[in-house]
Formats: structure tokens, sequence, C-alpha cells
């Protein structure tokens, strides 16, 4: 009879592991599917801004009607990196929270920013996290505002299509991650995180 006390505290102790195990395990699981939720909500946006490009380049003038040489410097880049940005595109639906993936989702979509300014720097609209219109005028030709301010977050994107929605969306899916990967990193959730696998998530810089 003198084990029974023992046995029972055992299977107390096992039991409040466990079910604190189950709890950090669904806030773990919760937090990646806010991820998974918001690059829903990122990819639908940016994929209106590749439709707003692609739409650009079939309205504007073609190989026929524009120089060569004009039609090299500006149009061909610009339809490339779109090329380049709907395949990354693609490619990372399929892995959203792969780190590699989305660092080259980053690297194109940076190049694609780059190549649409370099041909309409004065059609180029900059908005706040919040949607507020952060820098309505034109860029100079050549300027990205695909920078790191001094404290470290990254700036405001100069979007082709007037619309906050993409930078919005990127903002929520940026601190999704930030939250889950915060999250996985504590202790002891992160031994929750080790044994089922979880791996940190990468933002949209």
């Amino acid at each position: 009879m003198s084990l029974l006390p023992e046995s029972m505290a055992g299977w107390i102790v096992i039991a409040i592991l466990l079910f604190w195990f189950v709890g950090a395990y669904n806030r773990l699981v919760r937090l990646r599917a806010a991820v998974l939720q918001a690059y829903g909500q990122l990819d639908a946006a940016l994929g209106k801004q590749l439709d707003f490009v692609q739409a650009s380049i079939a309205a504007g003038p073609q190989p026929e009607a524009a120089p060569t040489g004009e039609l090299l410097s500006s149009v061909a880049p610009l339809q490339a990196a779109t090329a380049q940005l709907a395949t990354l595109l693609g490619a990372t639906r399929l892995r959203p929270l792969d780190v590699g993936g989305m660092a080259a989702l980053a690297t194109a979509l940076q190049v694609w920013i780059g190549a649409w300014q370099r041909q309409h720097p004065d059609q180029v609209t900059v908005f706040d996290a919040d949607g507020t219109l952060s820098r309505p005028v034109p860029l100079q030709p050549g300027a990205t505002t695909a920078a790191f301010s001094v404290t470290g977050a990254p700036e405001p994107i100069g979007w082709p299509e007037p619309s906050a929605a993409a930078e919005i969306a990127r903002s929520q899916f940026n601190q999704a991650v930030a939250q889950y990967n915060a999250a996985i990193a504590q202790f002891p959730a992160v031994l929750v995180a080790w044994a089922v696998r979880l791996r940190p998530a990468a933002p949209l810089l």
C-alpha cells in the first residue's frame, strides 16, 4: 500500500506534463496556421500586383511597334522579372514556411520592383503597413523603397498597382511570422517545437 501514493504522484506528474505538452503544441499549431492564413492573403495580393504589371506590359509597345533598343532596355527586363516572380510565387505557395523559398521570393520581388520603377518611375505608390498613403510623389528613376530603416524594420515597398492591399498583407504576414518564431524559440515551448519538428519561418522583406 505504501507504493500507491508514489504511483499516483507519478501519474499526476505525467498527466500534468501531457496536459502542458498538448496545450503548448496547440498554441504553436495555431500560430503556424495564422502564418499560413496570412500568407494566403499575401499571395492573393501579390497575384493582383502581378496581374497589374502583366496587363501593363500587354498594353505597352510590342516588338514591332517599339524601337529594338528601347524594348530591350526596359520592357524585356520587366518581362523577365515578372516571369521569375510568378514562378517563385507558385513554388512558395506550396511551401510558404520554407526559409530558402521565402528568401528567393524576396529577392525576386526586389528585382521585379526595381525593374518596374526603372521603366515607370512616375507610377509608384508607397503605402504604410496600415494602408495609409505614405509617399504619393514619384520616386527618382532607379530609386527603390525596398530597403531597411535605421531601426532594422523593412521600409514600405513602392508597388506598381496603386493599392495598399499588398503592403498590408506583407505586414500582417511578417507579424504572424515574428509571433510564430518567437513562440517556438521560447523555453520550454522550444522542446515541443523540436519534438514535433516545427521549424522557424521567414518574413518577406
